[in-house]
């Protein structure tokens, strides 16, 4: 399938107005909460989105901008190397890893290519809810009841691809923001953390007609998170989140 020269020869002033609009809004979705709680990498993360919104500068004539949505499933691994907080920082004894199940995945993105390029660029949205298993029942302990658990990540993909004109194979990398948060249950307080997030993958994508794709996304995700007030004025528990995701999706080239 031949895709057409001229796709690459137009000025991508609607999606670049569409850039600046979904830049903004996820600097206020993250606002006030970055800022107070991870100000250093407030500072990476902006200079890589306005590395983005420069990036997507429409006075380069020759672009590849593409906007697409996906899902697919979370395979999501335990939060590991559970730790006490406040009051509970360095509390005695192991913490049992919570597990968590298995949950639909979906999203957006927004990306950019120079020309017909190797390396592109993408801003991401994705959300998931794998909530928290409940811990079983012990010699010491009763058993936990389960938390919902629901995480939404946004950031900046930097993107590697073989440009063929009808399979293009890709490989990323990026960083971002993990917005974390747990509901309320009889053991547990409604909390919600903004924390740094990085994420890598490999993809492949195919095109149907000379604008429209469709890719199927192999994607690792990982951030460490903290509920401070999860368990109210005991203090609250840190781990590590880690996740595979296996998605599909639809993209519209401009």
């Amino acid at each position: 399938m031949i895709r057409a020269e001229g796709l690459h020869k137009r000025k991508p002033r609607g999606l670049w107005g569409l850039c600046n609009q979904l830049f903004f809004v996820m600097m206020i979705c993250l606002g006030e909460t970055m800022m107070k709680k991870n100000a250093p990498f407030l500072r990476c993360f902006l200079m890589a989105g306005c590395w983005f919104i420069s990036f997507c500068n429409p006075t380069f004539v020759s672009a590849e901008m593409y906007v697409a949505g996906q899902a697919g499933v979370n395979f999501a691994d335990r939060i590991n190397s559970i730790a006490g907080t406040g009051p509970l920082a360095g509390a005695p004894g192991s913490f049992e890893d919570f597990d968590l199940q298995n949950s639909i995945t979906y999203g957006g993105k927004v990306g950019y290519f120079p020309g017909h390029s190797w390396y592109g660029i993408e801003a991401e949205a994705l959300h998931t809810t794998p909530h928290i298993k409940s811990l079983p029942r012990t010699a010491t302990l009763d058993e936990v009841p389960g938390i919902h658990f629901r995480l939404t990540t946004v950031g900046v993909n930097f993107i590697a691809r073989y440009p063929g004109r009808t399979l293009q194979p890709y490989v990323g990398v990026g960083i971002g923001a993990a917005i974390a948060h747990i509901g309320d249950t009889a053991t547990v307080r409604s909390n919600t953390d903004v924390a740094p997030a990085w994420n890598v993958l490999v993809g492949l994508r195919a095109f149907i007609t000379p604008k429209i794709a469709v890719f199927g996304e192999y994607k690792h995700t990982g951030a460490t998170l903290k509920f401070d007030q999860a368990f109210g004025d005991l203090g609250g528990f840190s781990g590590n989140y880690r996740a595979q995701h296996i998605l599909g999706g639809l993209s519209y080239h401009f």
